[in-house]
């Protein structure tokens, strides 16, 4: 029911922090047995049928309040990336890794909101200028409380409108 996964964390000058993300599982078992890791798509059939009420409403997020709690997570930040995907993903995108310099990944972000789940590099591609943003929200005590607060809501308004995919 809950599984967790290996995530890049919080990325330091001189180190990448790594941490096991709990989830609840939404995809079958087997789901990357002989795919290995990528991305799910729209309608993807190794999702369970409880999985995509889960995912729709995102509370297969919940899990993550334990990272939160064990410090590995920030409620609000960038969306951690599987080990799988990162090395791809820094060599295709400029500046994907500095999105994650000095903050914790969150349960939710702005790229969250704002798009949702990834299903290809150029969502990646999409997400980073999001995560770029809300980085430099953190610049002023001002403009992060208010980020950080429309990004709660609008993290409510997706999981109870089922925006999720």
């Amino acid at each position: 029911m809950i599984f967790r996964q290996l995530r890049i964390g919080h990325a330091e000058a001189n180190f990448t922090h790594l941490f096991w993300m709990f989830k609840f599982r939404t995809m079958r078992v087997d789901a990357e047995a002989t795919s290995g890791a990528v991305w799910a798509t729209k309608g993807d059939p190794r999702v369970t049928a409880l999985g995509r009420f889960l995912r729709k409403t995102r509370l297969d997020e919940l899990p993550q309040l334990f990272n939160v709690l064990r410090g590995d997570m920030s409620l609000i930040g960038p969306r951690p990336e599987r080990p799988g995907f990162y090395q791809k993903l820094e060599t295709a995108i400029p500046f994907f890794a500095e999105r994650t310099f000095g903050l914790k990944p969150g349960i939710t972000g702005l790229a969250q909101v704002n798009q949702g789940y990834d299903r290809d590099i150029e969502d990646v591609r999409s997400k980073v200028g999001y995560d770029h943003a809300y980085a430099l929200s953190l610049s002023n005590f001002m403009t992060w409380l208010g980020t950080d607060l429309r990004i709660m809501v609008q993290t409510v308004v997706v999981m109870v409108c089922g925006r999720g995919q």
